[in-house]
């Protein structure tokens, strides 16, 4: 029986599978502590041993000097912590490799000048692979990103889905910004005029909330707190209304305060 042809997945396709990673990793501590072994060792050249920080300089010292270690478990032990931290180095070099060329698009080299330094024959190679580094970026857990395949075609469409999600937030950024600066001072003739809003009980505790966040209203989230806390307010003054025979507000200044939140709230 012929055996069915494997359909190949779509060069748009992001992985199935989260790919194995060694991810974060504090790599100056797993150093420091393979620095430890070689001391306990009795280890002559020590002292030579680069910096924890300088991970490249100290994997190749623990490399040339792995004899040091007399004790077969430390052996294994400092082998393995090598082989863990090349791999490391081996994912983090794609992620910065890819800044680099970033930064060398950035100033207006061509992918021609890149050729030589990403150790490809013709300019299309260096896009092709530039792509496929950029997947690393994308992938990198401090992203927040699902995993995307290494073709160029998958990595533009992360970057496009990228940029919509960016363009989505910035949007709504602004509308918050532009109700902000209509709710600010609506928010503010509230507390000028309290006064006649005050009840003791509900409309009192969320003019209290609207008075600790408009002074410092900064933030997108601040800014989302102040609308809830003004609708509120106008909710609880409209049970008033309906529930009590007194006026929501005992004074002409209140009564337009909350005629213009209540509008501002029916937008």
């Amino acid at each position: 029986m012929a055996r069915l042809a494997r359909k190949s997945a779509a060069p748009t396709k992001p992985l199935l599978k989260p790919p194995v990673r060694i991810g974060s990793l504090d790599a100056a501590a797993v150093i420091s502590e393979l620095r430890q072994l070689h001391e306990d060792a009795e280890d002559e050249n020590v002292d030579r041993m680069p910096a924890d920080e300088e991970l490249f300089g100290a994997l190749l010292y623990l490399e040339a000097n792995a004899g040091a270690l007399k004790n077969e478990e430390a052996r294994r032990k400092a082998a393995v912590a090598r082989v863990r931290l090349w791999q490391y180095l081996r994912e983090r070099a794609d992620i910065h490799q890819a800044k680099a060329i970033e930064d060398a698009r950035a100033t207006n080299a061509e992918w021609a000048d890149l050729v030589p330094a990403l150790a490809v024959n013709t300019p299309s190679a260096a896009y092709n692979k530039a792509k496929r580094l950029r997947a690393a970026v994308l992938t990198d857990p401090s992203h927040g990103d699902r995993p995307v395949r290494r073709t160029p075609e998958a990595v533009l469409e992360a970057e496009r889905q990228a940029a919509a999600r960016a363009a989505a937030e910035h949007r709504a950024e602004k509308e918050a910004a532009r109700r902000h600066t209509l709710l600010a001072p609506v928010a503010q003739r509230l507390l000028e005029h309290r006064a006649g809003l005050d009840d003791d009980g509900e409309v009192t505790f969320w003019l209290d909330q609207i008075e600790a966040v408009l002074p410092t209203c900064r933030t997108a989230t601040q800014m989302v707190s102040l609308k809830t806390y003004v609708e509120a307010t106008v909710r609880e003054l409209r049970k008033i209304e309906r529930t009590s025979p007194r006026s929501a507000a005992t004074t002409a200044d209140a009564q337009r305060a909350y005629a213009a939140a209540a509008a501002l709230v029916n937008r």
